[in-house]
């Protein structure tokens, strides 16, 4: 009797193992190479960068993009920084919700925002791309604007006709300073949206 629920147990613990309901894909948007490492446009790859130095993961090169997972509180999380340049997020992202069976409301995308100031994070259920390339292919690739994405402010502090120079720009010396503690909020966050879900999410660090 006693081996009869072992096997049972055994079982359940499997499928709470695979249920794809608690696997999140976590894409954080950003060109490779060391040109752009820095840049206020790669802050997507720098969060992810920063929740994995503090799972002391290490990024794996695979298919379409650089990956990584942990769990955290029974959830699974998939890291993906995208090798496709950002115009072409979209191609990467539609391959490892395929290839891991994430469902769309268990996909979070990680960008960069003009429109907030410095350091603010915002999490959306959906919205429109913003003119931001990476969010356009994503939502091409996905047919649909209604996807999850945690916008991190970068301001808008450039002269007229110098959006591009900015955005591909490195952070200046009081954006360094303050980024620390920033990517650690962040990191707080992508695991509250697995773990306490997007609304009790967004209350508690929407503007944080």
């Amino acid at each position: 009797m006693l081996s009869f629920f072992g096997r049972i147990l055994g079982k359940t613990k499997t499928a709470e193992k695979t249920d794809p309901m608690k696997k999140f894909l976590i894409v954080g948007l950003g060109n490779i190479g060391p040109k752009y490492e820095n840049t206020r446009h790669n802050i997507g790859f720098k969060i992810l960068d920063e929740l994995a130095r503090e799972k002391d993961l290490t990024f794996e090169t695979q298919k379409l993009g650089d990956v990584a997972s942990f769990r955290f509180k029974g959830r699974t999380f998939i890291l993906l920084k995208p090798s496709t340049y950002m115009n072409l997020s979209g191609k990467a992202v539609n391959y490892w919700m395929q290839k891991e069976k994430i469902s769309l409301e268990n996909l979070l995308v990680v960008t960069d925002d003009l429109n907030l100031p410095f350091g603010t994070l915002r999490l959306k259920t959906k919205g429109s791309d913003g003119g931001h390339n990476g969010l356009k292919d994503i939502q091409s690739q996905l047919n649909t604007t209604k996807y999850n994405r945690f916008r991190f402010g970068i301001s808008d502090e450039f002269s007229k006709g110098n959006q591009v120079n900015y955005v591909l720009g490195e952070w200046d010396e009081h954006e360094e300073s303050k980024l620390p503690e920033r990517l650690k909020k962040s990191a707080e966050l992508i695991q509250s949206f697995g773990t306490a879900g997007v609304s009790n999410t967004m209350n508690t660090f929407n503007g944080k």
